[in-house]
């Protein structure tokens, strides 16, 4: 009895012996933290991107509608007729606006933010940059789908200061008018700005914060005025801050499918044509060939933002 007693005692238990094991290699530990999350990506994500390459060069049978899965590049082909260009042209066009129109309205803001206001007031435009994100998205989407018809309240607003001629002046336009502004693409960019400029703010308010207060303080005494200051410290400094802010405003006005859905005519964008052929029309391999441009695009703007040295804003 007294030498099981002794074994018994002498014998670490197996949560101690765990932790140390865990303590003396640091890779286990990683391994143990990061194995999960990293098992999860794996399987759920790049299987499903693997999986959404193998059916893009499947076909469809014209008959009887399923997929066959033989190998062919007819997808690919499809894709560079000149419906199809035009809508990936389209798509771009609208993110590239939509991602500089973002920067011009972010950065006045996210310099105040993080340059002259403080206490109070530093929180609160945090909050009110962030308070639309605590909201429904299909809410915030209704809401201006109700203020830009022909009936709501920005053509009410219009009418009482006698402007409305501009709103019309605007509809009339080639490519980006309308009947009202909720069945136009000047609505669908408003709200895709509207949507997506908080993703701006953050970065760039975070990029300007860690400007060093001494490098203005230098170009102003080496005799530099606000114009110079701006282009030659400010702005350079501020770069990451723009391109981390532009990867999420150019990703999400790429593949977004909804706004252009509920907002805006008849004009199709990718995530549409994704969703009609893959939903309405059936057409998988096709929707899962159209689905990769996005993918190539924003990598090779990801490329771009990482050369501006977005990744060390983020």
């Amino acid at each position: 009895m007294s030498s099981a007693a002794t074994l018994t005692a002498a014998a670490p238990p197996l949560r101690q012996r765990v932790s140390d094991l865990l303590y003396t290699r640091r890779g286990m530990l990683l391994l143990a933290l990061l194995g999960p999350p990293l098992l999860w990506f794996g399987v759920i994500y790049l299987g499903s991107l693997f999986a959404l390459l193998a059916n893009a060069f499947f076909g469809l049978d014209d008959f009887t509608g399923q997929v066959v899965r033989e190998f062919t590049l007819k997808n690919f082909v499809e894709l560079t007729q000149p419906a199809n260009l035009d809508v990936v042209l389209r798509s771009v066009t609208m993110s590239i606006a939509v991602t500089l129109t973002c920067v011009v309205l972010a950065f006045p803001l996210a310099y105040y933010m993080a340059r002259h206001a403080s206490g109070a007031t530093k929180a609160m435009l945090y909050i009110a940059v962030m308070l639309p994100l605590w909201s429904s998205y299909l809410v915030r989407l209704y809401a201006w789908k109700l203020l830009l018809a022909k009936e709501g309240a920005i053509s009410w607003l219009a009418d009482q200061a006698h402007a409305h001629w501009v709103i019309d002046a605007l509809l009339s336009l080639p490519s980006i008018g309308g009947p009202s502004l909720s069945f136009s693409t000047l609505g669908t960019y408003i709200v895709f700005v509207y949507m997506w400029l908080p993703f701006m703010v953050l970065p760039v308010q975070a990029a300007i914060e860690r400007i060093p207060g001494s490098y203005i303080e230098a170009s102003g005494d080496l005799g530099a005025g606000a114009g110079l200051t701006f282009a030659k410290i400010i702005l350079p400094l501020a770069l990451p801050g723009i391109a981390a802010g532009s990867i999420f405003t150019f990703s999400l006005t790429l593949g977004d499918y909804i706004i252009p859905q509920v907002i805006g005519d008849s004009t199709n964008y990718i995530g549409q044509v994704v969703y009609k052929q893959q939903g309405v029309a059936g057409n998988v391999p096709f929707a899962a060939a159209f689905s990769l441009v996005p993918i190539v695009v924003v990598g090779v703007y990801l490329w771009f933002a990482k050369r501006l040295g977005a990744f060390d804003a983020l």
